[in-house]
């Protein structure tokens, strides 16, 4: 049977380089986020898993799927089908089609070797493949070694080997994944940094020539100094890739590590914590936190924590931490547009919006601010109401959990009056993101309206976006298109949005947050 290579959600048709090709899904892709063209016959633009769950091949759960390339074609349809939508296309170059894969040896996770030759009958170039790296697993990731007395010479040489082979599956390359290695003991000592190699078999010899050290396992001072230190870009670290520390326990840390977790969470950093060997029944008196896995990890859900009963036979447990380090959509504590931005909702508040549809503006604003991450390190929301006055109804650091904003957003009354939608761009610029504009965060300022403004509307705008704040306008009705367009960013054509119906708004859900993703990619580029 052929060899499955693991890819991503975003994977589309045209990233892969074989006629027929088995692939393996990941689970819980985000459904909104998928770009699909076409029903049965995709446009090879479009994500492959989205196609697949589409199709029906697949749910959500992930799993494998054969990927049969066509050629391109004219009008692709636009389809409703197992919760995605796919859009039309006039034309494209190349096709693509999904069927369920027939019994599968899983491949050494994501890296693309196979036994058959791609049936163009040309030798595959070997060597540029190798170099590039696994381009479906981009990943800067720290290995925080245990150099301590608990684990000992004959032990460490053994993690060694282990994390040896963990770097050469996942498919190291200048364009895959790139990884350094971190000794813990006494003093935390940086071993090799992310810059150092891009090629596999470099990292394993400087893997082998690792010293053990010994001393405390002070693990937490070393997991803190690995997060602040470790991932600058001077040190090798790219923009806009997950950063990840996979720390080696072997026991239990000699010192507080909840602290050094909350640092690196700080850091945009994703931590796993491999635990061999779990503390003895007589050891527990000596670890200070029974719960350390739990307070250090990224997030407390069962995906960043791994155990291994001991150091021998690890072999197997190998593929299993390549897939949860490839899993790109899991890692919740990278900075991402979803858990690094404040958006503030100016909302139009006059008597021509009437009571039934300010329910569904405020259903419309729920359903956006679901997408994000809301915490007191993430993502923020605030919104403000206005007719020809204005009402702070919550500003961003008055709710600092999803439940909270989600209820605050429920129990804002309607207004009623007339409408300054200039003066309350000003006002929100001012009063609700003044505050907020030395923080690290990207702002957001999304304007729904319904009808002409009595004052200018550019001036204001204009104002905002010289302020940071990147301007969506969302208009209903008999919002002139004219001011919807003076209002929004550059490009106006994506900042703006119109609907003639309220009942429209709720379309336009996965678009803003498309939008406000894109914005923040290309900030950071």
């Amino acid at each position: 049977s052929s060899a499955s290579t693991a890819i991503t959600c975003f994977t589309r048709g045209l990233d892969l380089r074989k006629e027929t090709e088995d692939v393996l899904c990941p689970a819980n892709c985000p459904l909104w986020q998928f770009y699909v063209f076409g029903d049965g016959v995709y446009a090879s633009l479009s994500s492959v898993c989205g196609a697949a769950i589409h199709r029906g091949v697949i749910t959500s759960a992930g799993g494998a799927v054969t990927v049969q390339t066509l050629p391109g074609q004219e009008n692709y349809p636009a389809v409703n089908a197992n919760g995605i939508q796919s859009q039309m296309l006039a034309r494209w170059a190349s096709s693509f089609s999904v069927t369920r894969t027939k019994n599968i040896a899983l491949e050494a996770v994501g890296r693309s070797i196979s036994t058959a030759r791609p049936s163009t009958g040309k030798r595959p170039k070997k060597p540029l493949e190798k170099k590039a790296g696994n381009k479906d697993c981009k990943a800067d990731i720290a290995f925080l070694i245990d150099g301590s007395y608990n684990i000992g010479q004959r032990r460490f040489n053994l993690q060694k080997n282990f994390v040896g082979k963990v770097a050469v599956m996942l498919g190291i390359g200048t364009e895959g994944p790139h990884v350094g290695v971190v000794q813990a003991s006494e003093h935390p000592k940086i071993e090799f940094y992310l810059k150092n190699f891009t090629a596999a078999k470099d990292v394993l010899f400087a893997i082998k020539e690792l010293g053990f050290r010994g001393g405390n396992s002070n693990t937490g001072k070393a997991l803190k100094h690995t997060a602040q230190k470790f991932f600058s870009l001077e040190n090798g670290a790219r923009k806009g890739i997950p950063k990840i520390i996979v720390v080696f326990l072997d026991g239990w840390p000699s010192d507080d590590i909840e602290e050094a977790g909350i640092v690196a969470r700080e850091f945009g950093v994703n931590v796993f914590i491999v635990s061999v060997a779990k503390p003895t029944t007589e050891e527990l008196g000596m670890v200070q936190d029974i719960a350390f896995v739990d307070k250090a990890v990224c997030r407390n859900n069962g995906f960043f924590s791994y155990q291994m009963p001991t150091w021998f036979g690890t072999t197997k447990y190998v593929k299993p931490l390549v897939q949860k380090l490839c899993s790109h959509e899991q890692m919740l504590c990278s900075k991402t547009c979803y858990n690094s931005v404040n958006i503030g909702f100016l909302i139009d508040g006059s008597s021509s919006v009437g009571d039934s549809n300010f329910r569904l503006v405020l259903e419309f604003i729920s359903n956006v601010a679901k997408a994000f991450e809301i915490s007191d390190i993430g993502s923020k929301i605030a919104t403000v109401q206005f007719t020809y006055d204005q009402r702070t109804e919550f500003g961003f650091t008055d709710y600092t959990t999803k439940e909270k904003v989600l209820s605050a957003i429920q129990n804002i009354r309607y207004m009623s009056g007339g409408t300054a939608t200039g003066d309350a761009i000003s006002f929100t610029t001012r009063n609700v993101f003044g505050p907020m504009k030395d923080g690290p965060n990207k702002n957001f300022l999304v304007v729904l309206t319904d009808g002409q403004s009595y004052d200018d509307v550019r001036g204001p705008a204009a104002a905002a976006q010289k302020a940071g704040i990147t301007v969506f306008s969302v208009g209903v009705a008999w919002a002139p298109v004219d001011d919807l367009k003076d209002m929004a960013s550059e490009p106006r054509e994506s900042h703006t949005f119109f609907t003639r119906e309220f009942t429209g708004l709720e379309q336009m859900v996965p678009d803003i947050i498309r939008g406000i993703c894109k914005d923040f990619l290309d900030s950071k580029q």
